[in-house]
């Protein structure tokens, strides 16, 4: 189908179920929404913000003040504007995700935009966290825009994107190394032709000046609209603290509901180190293909993040559409595909069973979960295999042509 045709249909029918009863069925649902995600919880900062309270005084809201500014001036959150946004945000990211795919073939137009497009529109695990007015949707739009930026080297777009994004959510920072070497790069296919990295150290340090001035102006933005610097604790000190333990689809809350307290501080950094070892090590192995390894990147934090919601393996799973070359390359394709249509099973039967019948307890929602995670690690385990595996069959088929 024709993508001028397709994408203002799919982005209009994502509109009108927006208007339905749904939003008010999945907006409280913990596998959509985190509580640094929730569409409660930023209504209930925005309206504590517009009465004349301090929303991090205690309470539960851990949005970042821009988003505070914004919805209680700019855009008021309303049963009309906010499908709007939110679609809108989902439309920006699917476009921005097209626009990688042109930049990454070098072409100015395809049959496969509308696949493209649709990976991401018709993608449950981020059209139902957008129908919940999950923030994460808006993040998302951030993480493409911030990509397909860096993808047509307009390096002060993509670099303030990413600051951002890295405000609403700390752990996006890892993407900084990525984002960097394909802005020292290009964004061209080159899995199957990997090549060194010529780095150039005089290109590099002004592009980390520029984030870092991005990201400081973004924290004087936040300090000054609050008045004090309460909102850091509340909002990254959640990512490193783990102070709400709501259940989500994640690996960290029932293992940190059991944890004795003496022996908290010492796997709270366990755990954040341990998404830190992923960033560096990708970008080395794939410093080809910068677009690949920010790819993988999402794909660890999908599955090791504190507070993910399905919209991050969502993010992950439609960028796939990105690498066709790495198809037939994946070791395990219907397994990865079947564990991940059980997850999507067993997730809402189990919590279900325990929060609204009653008949189940935590141990069932975190078996699911549990599953889920094995299914976003297989498929990132098999995107690196399919991603080194390219360049080998290459060689072989070159050496095929040559002995015939």
């Amino acid at each position: 189908m024709d993508f001028r045709l397709a994408f203002p249909a799919l982005v209009a029918g994502r509109l009108l179920l927006a208007y339905t009863s749904l939003p008010d069925v999945l907006k409280n649902d913990h596998q959509l929404s985190s509580p640094l995600t929730s569409y409660s919880r930023l209504q209930e900062g925005v309206y504590l913000f517009q009465q004349g309270f301090d929303p991090y005084s205690g309470g539960p809201f851990r949005h970042s003040p821009l988003l505070l500014s914004v919805f209680s001036t700019v855009f008021p959150l309303t049963r009309f504007t906010s499908p709007i946004l939110w679609t809108a945000c989902d439309a920006v990211a699917a476009w921005a995700l097209v626009r990688i795919w042109r930049a990454r073939q070098n072409i100015a137009g395809s049959m496969r935009d509308t696949l493209v497009a649709a990976s991401y529109l018709l993608n449950p695990y981020i059209f139902l966290p957008s129908l919940a007015f999950s923030t994460s949707s808006i993040e998302n739009a951030l993480c493409l825009t911030s990509l397909m930026f860096a993808c047509q080297g307009r390096s002060s777009a993509a670099l303030m994107a990413l600051a951002l994004l890295t405000h609403l959510s700390l752990p996006s920072i890892l993407l900084l190394f990525p984002v960097s070497l394909l802005l020292l790069t290009d964004p061209f296919s080159h899995l199957a032709f990997p090549r060194p990295f010529v780095a150039r150290i005089p290109s590099l340090p002004p592009l980390l000046a520029e984030f870092t001035a991005y990201f400081l102006g973004l924290c004087a933005a936040a300090t000054l609209l609050c008045g004090n610097t309460t909102w850091v604790e509340k909002t990254w000190g959640a990512f490193l603290l783990l102070p709400d333990l709501t259940p989500n689809p994640g690996l960290w809350w029932y293992f940190f509901t059991e944890m004795f307290d003496h022996f908290r501080p010492f796997f709270l950094m366990v755990f954040s180190v341990h998404l830190l070892i992923y960033a560096l090590p990708l970008c080395i192995k794939y410093q080809h293909d910068g677009v690949y390894a920010t790819y993988l990147l999402l794909g660890v934090l999908a599955t090791f993040k504190a507070y993910p919601t399905l919209s991050d393996p969502g993010l992950f799973l439609s960028m796939s559409a990105l690498f066709p070359e790495t198809y037939p390359y994946l070791r395990h394709p219907i397994v990865t595909t079947l564990l991940h249509l059980h997850a999507s099973l067993l997730l809402p039967l189990f919590h279900n069973l325990w929060l609204t019948q009653g008949t189940g307890n935590a141990n069932f929602f975190y078996a699911s979960t549990l599953v889920f995670g094995m299914a976003n690690g297989a498929a990132l385990l098999d995107a690196m295999w399919a991603g080194l595996r390219v360049a080998i069959g290459e060689m072989r088929g070159e050496c095929e042509v040559a002995q015939e």
